[in-house]
């Protein structure tokens, strides 16, 4: 499934793609048990409290876009253009991880890294597909990041790279979105500050579950400004692959379902080229995924 957080009539929903339309969970699951003669069943009404809701709710949601599917339910399908697609959860938290492709840890240079280098987005820089994200004037060096991210969806702690993908509910689109003045100009370096002002993690445009995509080993990403390809890379390069970093990061913390783990960016940011390369309001991106999908938003200036 492409699992979506959607607004439509003015109030926020959830459901998944079908086709060129979306279908809500909810009117879907009951439609589908009043035919077979069962009682209502309510779903969380968002993402994460989807996910934390567990396998149960999960076939019950896959249940409602079955029965959304046959030719006399069109009734329960909206078109995916009437509606506006959000960024696809509220995580609980957001980590990412720095350097993990090869080519990006050579055009940042430094050692080797030896485990995996941590940082953390608070959940106020999360947005959605089609967003416009204000660039504060205070953010001098404003730069890009395509990544692959990671969704999880049931409780991982001090598991095994070999257990670690029955931990995953799906991967998304992000774009890690810098200001590099924080991280790198400022006498004691602000990582997570620099990554994480407001609106600096947009994700989405769903969460395509683990039946979609496959193994997450060789997908390849892009990210494409105003119509130039900046980054192109893939997955195969990452130092510390996705069942390692879910491994190695459940030693050290509970990780809960509709978490976030931004897995990293290959080489192409704007920081390292030259001359360096900034975004400026106006700017648009295409961050692409294979198999997962496009992620598409702007930059715009401080209001």
């Amino acid at each position: 499934m492409k699992l979506v957080s959607f607004e439509a009539d003015g109030a926020p929903r959830i459901g998944a793609i079908l086709g060129e339309a979306v279908v809500e969970f909810q009117p879907a699951l009951d439609a589908a048990r009043k035919a077979a003669g069962e009682p209502p069943l309510a779903l969380p009404p968002d993402m994460t409290g989807l996910l934390a809701a567990g396998e149960a709710a999960m076939v019950q949601a896959a249940r409602a876009l079955a029965f959304a599917a046959r030719p006399e339910s069109i009734a329960l399908r909206r078109p995916l253009s009437a509606v506006r697609l959000r960024a696809p959860l509220q995580p609980g938290k957001i980590l990412g991880v720095g350097r993990n492709y090869a080519d990006h840890a050579k055009e940042v240079g430094g050692p080797k890294l030896a485990a995996p280098r941590i940082f953390l987005k608070p959940t106020s820089s999360v947005s959605g597909p089609g967003d416009v994200v204000r660039i504060p004037k205070s953010a001098l060096k404003p730069d890009w990041e395509v990544e692959l991210a990671v969704i999880i969806g049931r409780p991982a702690r001090e598991v095994s790279e070999g257990a670690a993908l029955d931990h995953v509910a799906g991967y998304t689109v992000l774009n890690d979105l810098t200001d590099r003045a924080l991280q790198f100009d400022h006498p004691i370096g602000m990582t997570s500050f620099g990554k994480g002002l407001d609106g600096f993690c947009p994700m989405g445009p769903w969460i395509a579950t683990p039946e979609e995509v496959g193994e997450p080993w060789a997908l390849d990403l892009r990210c494409i400004l105003n119509g130039e390809e900046v980054q192109h890379g893939n997955t195969r390069d990452l130092i510390f692959p996705v069942a390692t970093l879910i491994a190695w990061l459940s030693r050290f913390v509970t990780l809960q379902p509709g978490d976030v783990i931004a897995t990293g960016t290959p080489a192409g940011v704007g920081h390292f080229r030259d001359p360096p390369r900034y975004l400026r309001p106006g700017d648009r991106l295409r961050l692409e995924v294979e198999k997962v999908g496009v992620l598409e938003h702007s930059m715009g200036g401080e209001a």
